[in-house]
């Protein structure tokens, strides 16, 4: 239910999207349903409001529901005026804006309502991979309203009225809201459900804009915008932030802007947006302690395949050494980094990897490597790649050997040296084509650009 802090459905639109920019649709669409003495009930534009308008000048299609109509449930009409949204939106090629405040079906409706629904899911389904999806959870969005929001790309929530559930916390087995509110968007975004937790109805509606314009419109337009920053900018101290990818790539960003999604699900894994002298891209980045997992490889394929469909290149920044060792991570790593694999050999973008760090082993193949199609492969100066940590195959290929010794300790030191000076120095990968330069980590910026400029973006 709405309270007086929160905005209401119209000025929701009117805060998102420029001033006087909006135009409603369907505004005076309503029930045509009498089952329960409906017909004695007004429900203004059907508890929804459909239209569309400009941010930052680019055309957007938006729909807001609201709350005091119904509680903003979902019956026929409503559903049809959404429906009817994403046929115009698909057709002038520009995202959908869904502002969620909804109480779930309209159970008055029964059937018709249940109907409405799927024709949202196969309207988004169409849409998908053709124009951008965007879903705001402002409020109440449980149930089959809950699918169809985490049917769009890129998910927000407020932290502060936001709840996202199939089932309500008390309706799950040995549980109970104060025990753990499972609709809350700390639960639901550690579970990977939402990109951008954000504070307050003003800040998702702010962060929307921000992500809208940095986003290409549809699958075949060009996304980025002006930038006044330097492409040649030297980045002091670079190696040194290789441990916290996000900063690192804030830094490499135009305006030290990176818009992170996804970013307290799977930690080991970091994904988003930057613009690289006014041209959008995706990067895609290892963290922690260099160890692939299941939620982690699920997370950048997605993303991946988001960025192939719109054209959006793909950087990487690679420091993975292993797999993760657990027997939960057994059942499902396998299958994860193959599709993984499949996500970054099958994108048609240009797509450039920066190793920064360690690249062994299988782990390093499947992060957009040169091995399954990665059109430009970097190094900075002093990174390892190879089969695997040479301490680890030392221990393995010397082990007798180094048995033998007096001093195991510095027998295995000594061929460990001597198996990373042969075998992973990133120089040996450079002269056999792996890599296709080794820079230094002060000048990753500009030889991003480069190496975007090259495939053809301004």
């Amino acid at each position: 239910m709405s309270n007086s802090a929160k905005m209401s459905a119209r000025q929701r639109i009117e805060s998102l999207v420029d001033a006087n920019s909006f135009v409603e649709i369907g505004g005076l669409v309503t029930k045509r349903n009498t089952d329960f003495n409906m017909q004695e009930k007004s429900v203004p534009a059907d508890g929804v409001i459909t239209g569309y308008g400009v941010i930052d000048s680019d055309l957007v299609y938006v729909y807001s529901q609201d709350v005091s109509a119904m509680n903003g449930s979902i019956g026929e009409m409503h559903a049809k005026k959404i429906a009817r949204l994403y046929e115009m939106a698909v057709k002038a090629g520009a995202p959908v804006i869904g502002l969620i405040d909804c109480a779930g079906v309209r159970i008055q409706e029964a059937v018709d309502a249940l109907a409405g629904f799927g024709e949202i899911y196969i309207s988004k389904v169409k849409a998908s991979g053709v124009i951008p999806q965007i879903s705001a959870i402002l409020g109440s969005c449980g149930g089959g309203v809950a699918v169809s929001s985490l049917l769009s790309d890129f998910t927000f929530m407020d932290s502060q009225n936001g709840k996202l559930f199939v089932n309500s916390p008390n309706a799950i087995a040995g549980n109970n809201v104060e025990k753990c509110d499972t609709a809350e968007a700390a639960f639901q975004a550690e579970a990977g459900n939402v990109d951008f937790v954000c504070d307050g109805e003003a800040d998702v509606l702010a962060q929307i804009r921000s992500l809208i314009q940095i986003l290409p419109a549809n699958f075949d337009d060009f996304a980025g915008k002006d930038t006044e920053d330097d492409m040649n900018r030297v980045i002091s101290g670079f190696e040194g932030m290789i441990s916290d990818p996000a900063a690192a790539l804030a830094q490499i960003a135009d305006g030290n802007v990176f818009m992170e999604t996804k970013k307290e699900y799977a930690k080991d894994m970091v994904t988003g947006f930057m613009t690289l002298n006014g041209g959008t891209v995706g990067a895609v980045a290892n963290a922690g302690d260099g160890v692939l997992t299941t939620a982690g490889c699920k997370k950048a394929e997605k993303f991946v395949y988001f960025c192939d469909a719109f054209g959006i290149p793909v950087v990487t920044l690679t420091n993975v050494k292993s797999y993760a060792s657990t027997m939960e991570e057994e059942k499902t790593i396998g299958q994860a980094v193959a599709d993984l694999t499949c996500a970054f050999a099958s994108a048609d973008v240009p797509k450039v990897n920066v190793i920064t760090g360690e690249a062994f082993g299988s782990a390093y193949v499947a992060m957009n490597s040169k091995h399954i199609g990665a059109d430009l492969v970097l190094a900075l100066e002093g990174a390892k790649v190879g089969v695997m940590d040479a301490k680890v195959a030392a221990q393995i290929m010397y082990e007798d050997e180094i048995s033998k010794e007096k001093d195991t300790n510095a027998a295995l030191e000594k061929k460990a040296k001597e198996f990373d000076e042969m075998q992973c120095n990133v120089n040996i990968a450079a002269k056999r084509g792996y890599v296709d330069n080794v820079i230094e980590g002060a000048q990753i910026r500009k030889q991003l650009i480069y190496a975007m400029q090259m495939f053809g973006m301004r």
